[in-house]
């Protein structure tokens, strides 16, 4: 149910502009262009997607303005409108355009548009609107707000995703790897971080334009409703079975009070659990509730005959750290200790955030982590998960002879995933053989 007036769904000074128009104009040809992608979160970008005007027709066109307007009473319709405009503008808002428009019983407009989810270069114009009867002018410009903050977030966010989308084919392509899993590459877990759930819906949309895995359920419910999707009849969206944090720790320490066992007996018996539940496909299990890397190096070695047997892949995820450096790792040769990175610094070194300090017999290299400089790190976090997975479980190699996980056994990252850490990721992987196989 719609909250607000669809005839007042706009900027407040659009309701000057019937006035504002030369009284020999009778049509107002109005077009909506993306003009420049220099302030665009996708680095060289060469258009943008566009998508969601049969959600804008049926919504907003359609629903809201006869919930709204033409479907109450005269005297309600106009009334609703009079008292708000009224009010803001603080005199007596002539509202005979609004009388005749309802008298009229529909949108005078006629629109033309490029076909949906076609990338339209900046500058050109995906869509235009005309009135067309005489009089109404002032209504093609009308919209355009409305037009404006109910589609730009659905194109933005399709607009991304055909990014992310782009680096997950051509990190497949170098691989040698067929693109038949690529849809599912990119997850959307982006709901709990949009302005409300009809926010979440528009933006997942967007998302799904480009890949087929997502969280987001009302994304799937906006997919049937304006597109005629059908989750029964096709692909829409999907996703997996699934822990957090409160269903993680909350087993683990009733394990550990109940048995008197130690948080990692207690996590890898979860995990056995979990597999009891999910015997077959994809199996999601976040692993940062306690000690990620006690869990990668200790749990999934105790697990291994469970997972190896299990008919199907068990998904390990990290949800805390810096995505880049849990997947991957360290990139250096000798980690030296505090004292020697003192003694650097008092020969006038500078202190960035990672050090490459050249030495005639060994490069060492110093990192702050967590705030810590020269803090310890274990052989299997200077790896990087994935590397970690490979030495425990195995691998094959690609067409291209890139390192592949075993089937059995996957990792994905739950969130923080930007485009540069994606490419990242990317290069970093395939750097140390590695097919960027990770969601």
């Amino acid at each position: 149910m719609t909250i607000q007036m669809a005839s007042l769904a706009t900027d407040a000074y659009k309701l000057f502009h019937k006035e504002a128009y030369h009284p020999d104009i009778t049509k107002v040809y109005s077009n909506f262009t993306s003009r420049s992608g220099k302030l665009s979160n996708v680095d060289n970008t060469d258009g943008v997607v566009f998508v969601g005007l049969q959600y804008f027709i049926k919504d907003v066109l359609i629903n809201d303005w006869n919930e709204t307007f033409f479907n109450l009473t005269k005297q309600k319709a106009i009334g609703n409108m009079k008292r708000i405009i009224d009010s803001m503008l603080g005199f007596d808002y002539d509202t005979k355009h609004f009388e005749d428009l309802y008298d009229l019983g529909y949108l005078p407009l006629e629109i033309k548009a490029l076909p949906e989810g076609v990338v339209v270069p900046y500058g050109v114009p995906p869509i235009t609107f005309i009135n067309t009867v005489d009089g109404f002018q002032w209504l093609s410009n009308y919209i355009e707000t409305v037009f404006s903050t109910e589609n730009w977030p659905i194109q933005t966010s399709a607009t991304t995703a055909r990014a992310y989308l782009k680096n997950t084919m051509t990190s497949f392509d170098r691989a040698g790897l067929p693109h038949d899993l690529v849809p599912f590459m990119c997850h959307d877990f982006s709901m709990r971080g949009c302005f409300g759930r009809h926010a979440a819906a528009m933006s997942g949309f967007g998302h799904l334009t480009s890949f087929a895995g997502t969280d987001t359920i009302p994304a799937i419910l906006f997919a049937e409703k304006y597109y005629n999707a059908n989750v029964e009849t096709e692909l829409v969206g999907v996703s997996v079975p699934a822990t957090e944090h409160s269903t993680a720790t909350s087993y683990i320490m009733s394990m550990v009070e109940e048995k008197g066992i130690t948080k990692l007996e207690a996590e890898v018996e979860y995990v056995r659990y979990l597999m009891t539940k999910v015997p077959t496909g994809i199996l999601s299990h976040v692993s940062d509730s306690f000690d990620f890397w006690e869990f990668v190096s200790s749990g999934l070695g105790m697990l291994k005959e469970d997972i190896l047997a299990r008919d199907g892949k068990l998904v390990i995820r990290p949800d805390s750290g810096d995505p880049v450096k849990v997947l991957t790792g360290y990139n250096f040769q000798t980690f030296y200790e505090y004292s020697e990175y003192q003694k650097y610094l008092d020969c006038g070194g500078t202190t960035p955030e990672a050090i490459f300090w050249s030495h005639p017999d060994v490069q060492f290299y110093s990192e702050v982590v967590d705030g810590v400089v020269g803090k310890s790190l274990s052989e299997y976090e200077t790896k990087g998960l994935i590397e970690c997975l490979g030495d425990i479980f195995g691998t094959t190699l690609s067409p291209a002879g890139l390192k592949l996980l075993h089937d059995n056994i996957g990792a994905i990252y739950g969130d923080s995933i930007t485009l540069e850490r994606q490419q990242e990721i990317i290069k970093r992987l395939e750097a140390k053989g590695y097919a960027a196989y990770v969601r």
